[in-house]
């Protein structure tokens, strides 16, 4: 009685004669009232049972309430109510951040799950074919868990059996729409279980400034901007090699002057060696005897025309392999000296270099030390950072050479696959939708790290022309001090 009782679907019944009713009747079962009471006892017993372990803070406030007022009397009691309330809202305004993190994001969660999540779970399942119907049962995926934080809801689901992350990732988009949120990433947890992240709002919406450059930055991390979730957004740049790859005006000059800004006093305190390429000349020139400081540049070596480049990359292979021989059977990890630092080779616009360049010859020597530096430099203090527009293969062959991936603003969405690896796009990474509004936009992007799948959505802090300007006048060297 309190089941869907055995029977075929009538969908399933098919008559061979014309304009007649098909008639379903299901198969009745006589049951004793004495033991459908028991079924009804058990059921609200069991769900009891279950409301109390889902939301123990909420039946004690209920159950509180309740004695309350049966003590003292309903008008006490709402006087008492009133003063509590008022309590928690000076709480809420002068200690947010305490207030949030114990009371404001569980009342939240407890909201969304009940009003937003619950509510719509049923139709939502069942129209995303993420629900399924057999033998006249509906069986759902399981909504366990909600928690909200700062910028975004995070649902925990039990998937169905014989479900997998990809039936999830591909209707991504369906949930976004179905639960009034911008987009939907799916992470996968323990085997049989997902985290979906909805966000409320969008932290990168708007520029960010520079990054102020610290004193002693981390010696493998360089703080570039801030990731969605609010956290500072790092980039390992020791012990890798990194890809950036955008549309025109999706920010590329972010990233790599976000780089170099945090790495400044490693290179005044000799630790570090930044080698640039800029066959553009009109991106990373700033930096090289600008006329606001001229005489004074930030880099150890810098070239711009495709000849000075492939000097300057074959000085760097050199260099390398001076270390390698150096550290060859003695070490095995490289730590930053005065003798060996850590050397970083900035190639901006790289498919001129590697594709467009006329000749022939200089194009081939340039793939070549390229691929040496790429296959045989993290390990001895080399990374390779490399920036272009068109991901192709036939543009960058040594695309795959680069363990971690950026993906700003792009044209296609196949290239998101291209840049962050298959499946990265059905994982949330949807760089072919960033905003073409420099304002919204520019210097967003998503980050797939060697370790990690999941790409990770941030924004690169704007270094504009004075923060330049002022990079050269604090910390750049003399020309004549690094030829």
């Amino acid at each position: 009685m309190f089941r869907k009782l055995p029977g075929d679907p009538a969908r399933d019944l098919v008559s061979t004669t014309p304009d007649t009713a098909v008639v379903f009747r299901p198969s009745v079962v006589q049951v004793p009232a004495i033991v459908t009471v028991l079924i009804a006892l058990w059921r609200f017993l069991g769900g009891t049972v279950r409301t109390i372990y889902r939301h123990p803070i909420a039946c004690l406030l209920c159950l509180g309430l309740a004695w309350l007022i049966y003590s003292v009397g309903w008008q006490r009691a709402l006087l008492l109510i009133l003063a509590e309330t008022g309590l928690l809202i000076a709480w809420a305004r002068l200690e947010r951040a305490s207030f949030c993190a114990l009371v404001g994001w569980r009342l939240l969660a407890w909201y969304r799950w009940m009003w937003i999540y619950r509510r719509h779970w049923q139709p939502t399942m069942v129209i995303s074919g993420l629900g399924r119907t057999s033998g006249g049962r509906e069986f759902l995926p399981r909504l366990r868990k909600v928690t909200c934080d700062g910028w975004a809801d995070t649902v925990r689901i039990k998937m169905l059996s014989g479900q997998s992350h990809e039936d999830w990732e591909k209707r991504a988009p369906h949930l976004a729409h179905a639960f009034g949120a911008p987009s939907c990433r799916v992470t996968v947890g323990k085997p049989g279980w997902l985290a979906l992240t909805f966000p409320r709002r969008d932290p990168l919406a708007v520029p960010l400034p520079a990054i102020p450059i610290k004193n002693v930055p981390h010696p493998e991390f360089a703080e570039t901007g801030l990731r969605e979730d609010g956290k500072p957004l790092m980039l390992r740049v020791h012990g890798t090699h990194l890809l950036i790859v955008g549309a025109t005006g999706a920010g590329k000059g972010s990233w790599e002057w976000g780089i170099i800004r945090d790495r400044l006093p490693l290179v005044r305190a000799g630790l570090c060696r930044l080698w640039v390429c800029d066959p553009k000349r009109m991106e990373l020139k700033f930096g090289h005897s600008p006329s606001e400081a001229p005489g004074k540049t930030l880099f150890y070596r810098y070239a711009a025309t495709p000849e000075d480049c492939l000097t300057l990359l074959e000085e760097a292979e050199k260099e390398m392999q001076r270390t390698a021989d150096a550290f060859g059977g003695h070490v095995r990890k490289h730590v930053a000296s005065l003798e060996y630092p850590h050397n970083i080779i900035i190639v901006d616009e790289v498919a001129f270099l590697t594709a467009y360049v006329d000749d022939r010859k200089i194009r081939d020597a340039i793939n070549s030390r390229l691929s040496t530096l790429s296959t045989q430099g993290r390990s001895v203090g080399f990374t390779l950072i490399a920036a272009l527009q068109d991901p192709r293969k036939e543009v960058l062959k040594i695309r795959n050479l680069f363990p971690d991936k950026i993906a700003l603003r792009l044209d296609e969405s196949d290239q998101v696959d291209m840049v962050l690896g298959e499946g990265a796009r059905d994982r949330g990474a949807l760089a072919d939708l960033i905003a073409s509004d420099e304002y919204e936009g520019a210097g967003v992007g998503f980050v797939r790290l060697e370790k990690s799948p999941i790409p990770i959505r941030g924004r690169a802090g704007y270094v504009s022309d004075d923060d330049i300007t002022d990079m050269v006048r604090d910390y750049g060297q003399h020309l004549a001090e690094v030829i």
